[in-house]
Parts: C-alpha cells; structure tokens; sequence
C-alpha cells in the first residue's frame, strides 16, 4: 500500500508511516486564502523540511491552473478541485499537461439537480487521474457510493464550513464512514478539520470534528465496528485518550482515510507533535509564517 512519500517522521508510538501524505495543502482556500504566488512556493518548503512526509499535493481549484504557470518554478504534485462538476475537467487537464505538473487527483463536486449517471459518465474525462466523489448529502448519497464502488472512483466527505449546517454531526459522519467502508470505497475529507481533536471553537461556538478523531472512526470501521462506536470516537475530546488510541490503531486505516485538506500545515504537525504522535523535531525547517 502506498500512502505518501517515505520518510515522514513518525513517533515510534504510531503505526510506521500512519501520517504519510495525509495532509494536503489547501492553503489558497478559506479560512487562510494564501496567494497563489506565495502558496506555490511555501508548499517546496513544506516538503523540504522534517514534516515534508506528511504533507500531500498542493490542493488547487480548477480555474487557478490558469495562473500556475506564471508561479510555479519545478515540479509539483496537485489534487485539482472541480467545483462545477465534470465539466470542468477536461480544461484542468489540457492546461495540467502544459505544466510541470503531475496530476495527484480531481476532487469533483455533483452539482444540484444532476443525475447519478449522468455525473458518473461525464468522470469519464478524468481519464487515469484518480478521482474522489464530493458525496451529497442527500437522497443521493446511498447510490453514489454504491456507484464509486462499482466504478473504483473514491469518495470526498465535506465535514465543515462557514455555518452550523454544514457540520455533519458525529452520526451523520459516522454513518457515512462506515458506508464507504463497507463498500469498499476510500475516501478523503475537507473543510472544518482545524483540529486534531474534537472541540468546539472559541470564536464561532460551532462543533468541529478532529482529524484524529475520523482517523479512528475509519480504523474502526475497517474492523468492523458499528455506528455507535464511531459515534463515541467521533466525539472523544480527551487529547492522551486520542492519541494512545491512535497509537495502537492499525496503519491500514490509512487505506480508508486517504487524507484531508487543510490550509495550514504547521498547525496540524504542531498538534501532533504536543500529542507525542510525531518528534518535536520534525517542525524544523518549515515554513514559519
């Protein structure tokens, strides 16, 4: 199984490359909105210094290929978002094959009102790039990952944003794990995983779930857990319960739970370094502002 570059400096507490690659950095996208010309080069530094093995591609939308040459100096690993759905594909993918560029992944919303099938068969454009399915929460959501199984593409889970109701609560998420799960589809999350543990945030009061938290609910799922023990991990917010229990979780969650977006990478390497899960000293050398 290949979960990221080698090398990532993992505390000998954690499962051997457990955080391999699992952190994109969205750091373009809300709440930081770093420039395309300084977030270009911030992600080199992030991948040269003693965290560069967490740290996945950099996460783009589909229009800013449009300005990537201008910034971008030597090659680059990049998961592609297409907020507009499939239509937006086949334009990323002419202008990725005029750059430096290597084509990680395309991050593809299903807008409303557009049919399974017909979402599914416009994917097509993607070509041999994988792909990870934004699941809707709605009616739609039992047959796209059914469709995502059936069609070896992977899934997306939003589990946050700028207002309470796009928070999925610790039944909703964990429900939807344990779906893909079960289906054999892995998947990916984004917006609203600040945090390694869950919390609520001092600022907007609103409930956020903690990226190690989801870890464990996938390893949980992958062995077999139901729902009601997703939702308790989902919900622990005990940082030395979390992370010893991360410890002992079995690598192969990674498997399930590919990665996530975050628009600062520092903050989650700082947080898994006070937790013991990695060395203090993987923080050198990265970027500091």
């Amino acid at each position: 199984m290949d979960l990221g570059r080698p090398g990532a400096a993992v505390n000998p507490g954690s499962p051997a490359g457990l955080f391999d690659g699992f952190l994109d950095d969205a750091a373009v996208f809300p709440p930081g909105l770093k420039p395309l010309a300084q977030a270009v080069p911030d992600h080199a530094v992030h991948l040269a210094s003693g965290y560069g093995g967490l740290v996945g591609p950099l996460v783009l939308a589909a229009p800013a290929l449009a300005d990537l040459g201008a910034v971008v100096e030597q090659p680059l690993d990049l998961a592609v978002t297409a907020p507009g759905g499939p239509a937006q594909l086949p334009d990323a993918r002419a202008r990725a094959a005029d750059l430096p560029v290597r084509l990680a992944g395309f991050e593809v919303a299903m807008p409303a009102g557009l049919g399974v099938t017909e979402f599914f068969t416009g994917l097509e454009a993607a070509g041999d790039v994988p792909v990870f399915v934004e699941v809707p929460r709605d009616d739609r959501r039992a047959e796209v990952i059914a469709t995502c199984a059936k069609t070896g593409h992977h899934a997306k889970f939003r589990t946050g944003g700028v207002t309470a109701e796009l928070y999925p609560d610790e039944a909703e998420l964990a429900a939807a794990v344990v779906a893909v799960v079960r289906a054999g589809v892995p998947f990916k999350a984004t917006a609203g995983l600040h945090h390694a543990l869950r919390n609520t945030d001092p600022e907007t009061g609103l409930e956020q779930h903690g990226f190690l938290n989801l870890l464990l609910a996938a390893g949980a799922a992958a062995r077999g857990a139901g729902q009601d023990e997703l939702i308790a991990l989902l919900a622990e917010r005990d940082g030395a319960r979390v992370a010893a229990l991360v410890s002992e979780v079995d690598a192969e969650a990674r498997a399930w739970f590919r990665s996530f977006g975050t628009c600062s990478i520092i903050e989650p390497v700082t947080e898994l370094a006070d937790l013991g899960l990695v060395p203090a000293a993987a923080l050198n050398g990265g970027v500091t502002a």
